[in-house]
C-alpha cells in the first residue's frame, strides 16, 4: 500500500476547499481511503473519457446522475471547471496521474479496481477495465453530497476493488408482485450503483414460454422482448442476468394444471417426479428457451425443497434407493441434459445438510449455491462439504422481508454478515443475497437496506461492519445529510424488538391479519400485550423521522423506497393499535353492561361513536392501510395479483363495520330500555385480567 502521508491542495485551486474531519460514509467501503479536503462543485464539472463506449455510457451514467442533483456536468474541459477524468491503464495519461499521486495499480485490481484520486482541481478515475472505471464513478457519486450549488465533493485517494467475484441479488419475481420492466431497469441502476454485478429473477411460472402458454399468468409474466430488453440494458451496467427457472421442486403453478398433472410426485403438488415420462421433456423445453434469452454462462436450476420426493410417483424408488440418491439423479440428469447449452447450473444446495456423504455425486462442474436466511453461524455445514469435494459455491443470505409487514433488518444484517464472512472464509467465490415473496405482498422497495448491506458484504473483504453501514445508508442512498433516515430505521428495528420480545415472533403479516377477538387471537393479545405500546411508540416515531427528514430536506432520493418504509411503520403500528383497542372495547363493554352504570353511555360511545369509536379506528386502519399500500404497489409492480391482496384488507375491514353495525344495535338497545345484550352474544370476548 503506497499512499501519501496527507493530500496537499493548492490554495489557487479553481474550486474552494474546506476542511473536514469525519470519516467518509461509503457503500461499499473502499480497501484503501486516504480523505483529504472537501471541495465545492457547485459551479459544475466537467467529465472526460478515453473514447470507448463502454467508457462513454459511464461518463453518460455519472451526468445523469449528478444532473438529478442539479449538478452541471459538461463533456469539454474549460478553465476553472472541475474535472473528472476517466482513465485507462496503461496510457500515458494514467502513469502520469499515478506518479504524481504516488499511487500503484496491483495485479489484484485489474478484473473490476480502480483508482480514484481527487485533488481540489480534478478527480482522476483510473482502471484496467471499463467495468473497473465505472465502478470507480459509483463512488465518485457517493463522495458528493448537496445539490445544485451548494454542492460538495470529498476529496480522496482511493485504491479499491472487490473480495468476491460475484455479487448478486435474487429477486422473487412469481409468487405474488411481479415488477414492471421500468421497475426492473431501475433495479438495475441501484444495484450497480453499489457494484453488484449479478442480478438472477426467480421463475416458478412467470417467464412466458413458447409452447406453454397455460402456465404463465396473463399480463403477469415477463415475455421474450422484456428479457431482450432487460439483459440489453443491464449489460449496460455490467450486470450479469442469471435467471432460475425451479426445475425440481415449486412448480405447483404450473402442475395445478390437468395437462401437467400426471409429471407431479403427488397429484397436483409442486414436484416433478423424477423418471416420470415429460419431465425431463419439459424442463430441457424451458432451459433451450433460457439459453437464447439469456447470454449468462450461468443457468440456475432451482432444486431446493422436493420435500414430496418418496411420496409419490417415486415412493418405491426412494424406498430402495434412499431418497438422496433419487434426488441427485435426477440432479445429475438435468445436468447432463442441458449440457448441450454450454452453461454453468447453479442450483440450491439443500443436499449438503441432509446428505453430506452424497455430494461427491454431483458433477464437479455444477455451481453450489448454499442458502440459510435466519442463522448467525453454523454455515460450515453447507459449505465444507463442497469445499471437500472440489466444488465452487456462492452463499445465499436474506433480506428478512417474506411475511413480514417490513423486514427485520436486525435478522438480515447479522446474517448476511457473517454468512459471507464465512463464505469468504471457505473459498466461496459469489453472493447472492436474496428476497422472497412467500405471502405475496412484499413490496420490493422495502428491501434496499438490506440489498445495500448484501452489496457491500460481498465486495468488502472479511467481516462487514454492521454500525458503519448504519451510518452510511440514509447519506448514500436518500441524500439524507440529517441521520433521521438512519434514526428511523434503526426505531423500525426496535419495534420489531418490542415483539420478540414477548417470544411471539415479531413484526409478522399473521399478526397484522389476525382477528384479536378470534380464538388465536385472544391467546396472542395475552402473549404479547407487554410489547404492544414500545412496539407503537417506535413505529410512530420512525414516521415522525421520516416527515421531518423529508420537511428539512426536499431533494431526498429514493422517494418510493420512503413511501414503503412509512407503509412498513403504520402496519407495525396498527398490529399494536388493533390489538390495544380489540382488548380496551372488549373491557369499555364489560364495563357499561355489568352492570347498567352511570358511565354506559360514554363508554358506548367511546368503542363505537361514528368521530372517535375505537372500532372506526380499527375499520379505518385497514381502509388507510389498504389505500397506501396499493399505491406502494403500483410504483414497483404490474396490477396481477393485486386483488388478492386488496380483498384481505376490504375483508378486514368489514369484518370491524359488521361488528359497529351490531354494537350500533346494542346502543339501540340501551336507548330504548336501558339494557345490552351480552358479550357473548355480540362476538365480544370477555377481557382477561391484566396484570
Amino acid at each position: 500500500m503506497r499512499f501519501p502521508a496527507f493530500l496537499l491542495f493548492c490554495a489557487a485551486a479553481a474550486a474552494p476547499v474546506v476542511a473536514q474531519s469525519a470519516p467518509i460514509p461509503l457503500i461499499p467501503l473502499p480497501r484503501e481511503v486516504v480523505r483529504g479536503m472537501r471541495v465545492a462543485i457547485g459551479n459544475g464539472l466537467a467529465v472526460t473519457h478515453t473514447g470507448s463506449a463502454d467508457d462513454a455510457f459511464t461518463a453518460r451514467d455519472l451526468a445523469e446522475s449528478l444532473g438529478e442533483r442539479r449538478i452541471r456536468v459538461d463533456t469539454i474541459a474549460t478553465t476553472g471547471r472541475f474535472r473528472v477524468e476517466l482513465i485507462r491503464l496503461g496510457t500515458a495519461r494514467a502513469t502520469q496521474v499515478m506518479r504524481d499521486h504516488k499511487m500503484v495499480f496491483d495485479s489484484a485490481m485489474t478484473a473490476e479496481g480502480y483508482l480514484l484520486l481527487v485533488d481540489s482541481s480534478a478527480a482522476h478515475i483510473i482502471g484496467a477495465t471499463s467495468r473497473g472505471l465505472f465502478y470507480g464513478a459509483q463512488t465518485l457519486k457517493q463522495l458528493i453530497t448537496g445539490t445544485g450549488a451548494k454542492a460538495v465533493l470529498q476529496a480522496a485517494s482511493i485504491r479499491d476493488w472487490p473480495a468476491m467475484k460475484y455479487r448478486g441479488f435474487h429477486d422473487d419475481i412469481s409468487r405474488g408482485p411481479i415488477p414492471t420492466l421500468s421497475y426492473q431497469k431501475a433495479q438495475i441502476r441501484r444495484f450497480a450503483a453499489v457494484k453488484l454485478n449479478v442480478y438472477s429473477p426467480y421463475f416458478e411460472h412467470s417467464l412466458a414460454y413458447a409452447g406453454n402458454p397455460l402456465i404463465a399468468p396473463p399480463r403477469g409474466a415477463m415475455t421474450r422482448e422484456d428479457v431482450r430488453e432487460l439483459v440489453s440494458y443491464a449489460t449496460k451496467y455490467h450486470i450479469d442476468v442469471i435467471p432460475e427457472q425451479e426445475a425440481f421442486g415449486h412448480l405447483h403453478h404450473v402442475l395445478k394444471y390437468e395437462l401437467y398433472s400426471d409429471l407431479a410426485e403427488t397429484p397436483h403438488g409442486h414436484v416433478l417426479a423424477p423418471g416420470k415420462p415429460g419431465s425431463m421433456e419439459l424442463i430441457t423445453s424451458w432451459f433451450a428457451q433460457i439459453d437464447t434469452l439469456f447470454p449468462s454462462r450461468f443457468m440456475h436450476i432451482g432444486a431446493d425443497e422436493t420435500v414430496e420426493l418418496g411420496r409419490g410417483q417415486t415412493r418405491d424408488r426412494v424406498r430402495a434407493e434412499g431418497l438422496g440418491k433419487v434426488y441427485l439423479q435426477f440432479v445429475r440428469d438435468i445436468n447432463t441434459a442441458l449440457k448441450p447449452t454450454g452453461k454453468r447450473l447453479l442450483f440450491w444446495a439443500d443436499i449438503a445438510m441432509e446428505s453430506p456423504q452424497l455430494v461427491n455425486i454431483l458433477p464437479k462442474e455444477m455451481l453450489a449455491v448454499c442458502w440459510d436466511y435466519w442463522s448467525f453461524n453454523g454455515f460450515e455445514r453447507c459449505l465444507k462439504p463442497f469445499k471437500d469435494a472440489g466444488m465452487e459455491t456462492w452463499v445465499a443470505p436474506g433480506v428478512n422481508n417474506w411475511n413480514h409487514v417490513y423486514p427485520n433488518n436486525a435478522v438480515a444484517l447479522r446474517n448476511i454478515q457473517a454468512f459471507v464472512r464465512d463464505g469468504q472464509a471457505f473459498g466461496a467465490t459469489g453472493v447472492l443475497n436474496t428476497n422472497w415473496d412467500d405471502d405475496g405482498d412484499a413490496l420490493f422497495e422495502q428491501v434496499w437496506y438490506g440489498v445495500l448491506f448484501g452489496a457491500a458484504a460481498g465486495w468488502q473483504q472479511g467481516e462487514s461492519s454492521i454500525p458503519e453501514f448504519e451510518r452510511a445508508y440514509g447519506r448514500i442512498f436518500h441524500g439524507d445529510t440529517t441521520g433521521r433516515i438512519d434514526e428511523a430505521q434503526r426505531k423500525l428495528t426496535a419495534a420489531h424488538a418490542a415483539l420478540v420480545q414477548t417470544n411471539q415472533g415479531d413484526g409478522r403479516n399473521e399478526l397484522y391479519w389476525l382477528d384479536p377477538w378470534s380464538a388465536e387471537g385472544q391467546i396472542v393479545t395475552a402473549k404479547i400485550r407487554p410489547g404492544l405500546r414500545q412496539l407503537r411508540i417506535q413505529a410512530e416515531s420512525a414516521l415522525v423521522l421520516i416527515a421531518q427528514a423529508k420537511a428539512q430536506q426536499p431533494d431526498l432520493r429514493e422517494q418510493a423506497a420512503l413511501e414503503a418504509m412509512e407503509v412498513g411503520a403504520r402496519r407495525l403500528d396498527f398490529i399494536g393499535m388493533k390489538f390495544q383497542f380489540a382488548e380496551e372495547i372488549a373491557q369499555m363493554y364489560a364495563r357499561a353492561s355489568t352492570p347498567i352504570n352511570a358511565q354506559t353511555s360514554n363508554d358506548l360511545n367511546d368503542i363505537n361513536s361514528p368521530l372517535n369509536g375505537r372500532i372506526g379506528d380499527l375499520k379505518e386502519g385497514y381502509v388507510l392501510g389498504r389505500e397506501l399500500y396499493e399505491h406502494a404497489w403500483g410504483n414497483e409492480n404490474r396490477p396481477t395479483y393485486l386483488g388478492n391482496l386488496t380483498n384481505r384488507y376490504d375483508a378486514a375491514a368489514q369484518l370491524w363495520i359488521e361488528r359497529s353495525d351490531r354494537i350500533r344495535g346494542a346502543m339501540a338497545q340501551y336507548r330504548r330500555n336501558k339494557t345490552l345484550p351480552r358479550m357473548e352474544d355480540l362476538g365480544i370476548p370477555r377481557p382477561a385480567p391484566i396484570p
